[in-house]
């Protein structure tokens, strides 16, 4: 059984070579434990529905299959994070990842201690996109306007976009760490949301005239 102190982790990528090296990697880690690695979407539905893995992290090219894939088939529970993992995507793939729930999406050409952060970051619930690619995938999704943030409002779910604690955002914006909790409260309750991912999955369908 995983250690229940630790990040239990699933590596899926089709490449052998590359999820077994990731893998030793971040079993080196103190905090990070892989339960296991799969090459194919069954084989890591088959490890999410035998074991308790808090994060996945998931290639999006899966050989004839992708990203979406597994996401759609594995039915993951809500306390399991999905951090993908790629070259690069289209704009619209990556709409549909965060529509989809995924806590961030990493980028390959990046370095290992920065997938590391990551992966912490993704696990205690914060979300980390590239700031040019959300762009190009809130300008590629065409949905109507539904409501209009306030500047403050705006602000602080730029700051959760770009992966920032509550702290983070404050230090930036000048305010306290309560105001940043109450207005990200705010955001919830207008966005019908309870989570930071779901915020920006939600922002991100209905909102992105306003942002």
């Amino acid at each position: 059984m995983p250690d229940a102190t630790r990040i239990a982790v699933l590596v899926v990528d089709d490449h052998t070579l590359f999820r077994e090296s990731v893998a030793r990697m971040l079993n080196r880690e103190p905090d990070l434990e892989v339960v296991g690695h799969a090459g194919s979407i069954e084989e890591a539905t088959a490890v999410v529905g035998d074991r308790r893995v808090d994060l996945v992290l998931l290639d999006f090219e899966l050989g004839q299959r992708d990203g979406l894939d597994f996401l759609r088939e594995s039915r993951l529970g809500a306390s399991t994070k999905t951090l993908i993992v790629t070259a690069g995507v289209e704009p619209n793939v990556a709409a549909e990842l965060i529509r989809a729930g995924v806590s961030g999406i990493f980028l390959k050409r990046a370095s290992s201690d920065s997938l590391i952060q990551a992966i912490r970051e993704a696990a205690t619930g914060r979300v980390s996109f590239d700031r040019e690619l959300l762009r190009q995938a809130i300008t590629d999704t065409a949905s109507p306007r539904r409501d209009t943030f306030t500047d403050r409002e705006r602000q602080v779910l730029n700051g959760v976009f770009e992966g920032l604690a509550n702290k983070e955002i404050a230090a930036r914006i000048g305010v306290s760490e309560s105001s940043i909790k109450s207005t990200l409260q705010q955001l919830f309750a207008k966005t019908g949301v309870r989570t930071r991912s779901q915020l920006v999955r939600v922002a991100l369908e209905r909102y992105q005239h306003d942002l």
